[in-house]
């Protein structure tokens, strides 16, 4: 049973030194309690009070750490069921499939454009992260051929599929750097493919048909001591997936069923053909746990959608998308460049932006800290009103960048132009547009 922060907080060091990212040993104690915090965060601690505490600060589902050291990216480590109860931490890595069949240039067609694929939204990089590596020929030459192509042609991780111990190790070897996951351990190969995990010190993945069967392997693996472990029902259609993905995650964080306390593999890839069904079913893998999906091929077409469903159920829904409070310069505005203000909602901030670009009139645009809100929610708080936006823009700098003295704000801000006047008596104030769209239309007038 999982200990309170109380208890976790007497057997602390209690020296407030800070060094874990938290004011005090009991905030620290509290945040491990809640699966907020890890305990090697402490340089304090003693291994005897580790092995205490090992139970209360772990995740019900181990968390997984693939990649290079400057580009690690966690699989697991999740603490709730439903992204409301607090959130999704750990995005579903998105990979693609390369065999040892493929011919070269054909794997490098593939790796070019996985680089290539790279959206931006909202400020941030999406991208898919990572190729399955299949043997097809049972050659280990092969394997670490292939592997060694896709080191040198990509940043993608690596998933290492077969059913050959040797062939396995070899395309490891030649991916070390990466941490490549072994694929896969069953009951009738475990001895050999979990061997050969902790000999590399690699994560491995479970295959097994049957809750029964999956917990057996995966508690005789860890008997042999390996922990970094993920979950795969062999289950090949939607229905039954989709169920394992819940039995998983269910039994992980209610029961603490340790058996299942793993990410979980999803091959969709496995489960059809059809690149359209594909899609599908990586989407209900997204929304429902799978720490990876595998996909036959990654397209734009296919990928982009997966990306931005992805982006929409591992952003933390109690934090706003900000972004930070300052004056960019857009399209190289000089000292007589009009100027314009608006919140630090994210989305806000890129489509103003997007449009003052498209515009090309060179702007000096203001974004004021609303905590994340919109315009008009940042309004109705309070947070966007005549005396706040007044005094932030006395204390920007933006006398010292421009000569111009006339502030344009957002069409839907419109009811704070009067208190904006008071505040601001040498400045004239301009109503913007309350569309976006109609941003460069009103630039090119002024």
């Amino acid at each position: 049973m999982a200990l309170t922060g109380i208890e976790i907080f007497k057997m602390l060091p209690k020296t407030n030194c800070k060094e874990c990212g938290f004011p005090t040993c009991l905030a620290f104690a509290m945040a491990l309690a809640s699966g907020k915090a890890e305990l090697d965060a402490c340089p304090y601690v003693s291994d005897e009070v580790k092995e205490k505490l090992a139970e209360a600060s772990a995740p019900p589902i181990r968390p997984i750490k693939l990649g290079p050291a400057d580009a690690v990216k966690t699989i697991g480590g999740e603490t709730v069921q439903f992204r409301h109860e607090k959130t999704f931490f750990s995005p579903t890595l998105i990979a693609g499939m390369l065999t040892t069949a493929m011919s070269d240039a054909e794997v490098d067609e593939k790796l070019k454009t996985f680089m290539d694929m790279q959206f931006e939204r909202v400020g941030l990089n999406l991208r898919p992260e990572m190729f399955a590596l299949v043997d097809k020929d049972g050659d280990a030459g092969k394997m670490s051929a292939l592997a060694k192509r896709v080191m040198d042609g990509s940043d993608a991780l690596i998933l290492l599929v077969g059913d050959k111990p040797d062939v396995l190790k070899a395309g490891a070897e030649a991916a070390k750097d990466r941490r490549p996951i072994l694929a896969y351990a069953t009951p009738e190969n475990a001895d050999a493919m979990g061997a050969l995990a902790k000999e590399l010190d690699l994560p491995l993945v479970a295959k097994a048909e049957g809750y029964d069967a999956l917990a057996e392997l995966t508690t005789k693996l860890t008997g042999m001591g390996l922990k970094d472990l993920i979950l795969d029902s062999g289950a090949r259609n939607l229905k039954q997936v989709f169920q394992d993905n819940v039995v998983f995650r269910r039994a992980a964080l209610v029961p603490k069923f340790k058996p299942f306390g793993f990410p979980v593999l999803n091959c969709v890839a496995e489960m059809t053909d059809d690149p359209v069904k594909q899609a599908l079913y990586a989407s209900v893998a997204i929304a429902k746990y799978g720490g990876i999906v595998v996909l036959s091929d990654l397209t734009p077409d296919v990928v982009f959608p997966l990306l931005l469903q992805r982006l929409n159920i591992y952003t933390d829904p109690q934090k706003p998308m900000i972004v930070t409070q300052g004056i960019y310069p857009i399209n190289n505005p000089d000292e007589n460049s009009p100027i314009v203000i608006t919140t630090n909602f994210a989305l806000t901030y890129f489509i103003v932006s997007g449009e003052i670009e498209g515009s090309k009139v060179p702007t000096w645009l203001m974004i004021m800290d609303t905590e994340g809100l919109s315009v008009m929610t940042a309004w109705a708080a309070g947070k966007f009103v005549g005396d706040a936006v007044g005094m932030f823009v006395k204390k920007s700098g933006i006398d010292e960048k421009a000569k111009t003295r006339s502030l344009i704000i957002p069409g839907y801000a419109a009811a704070i132009s009067g208190d904006l006047e008071e505040e601001l008596p040498d400045w004239k104030i301009l109503i913007g547009p309350r569309e976006a769209s109609h941003i460069p239309a009103f630039l090119k007038s002024q």
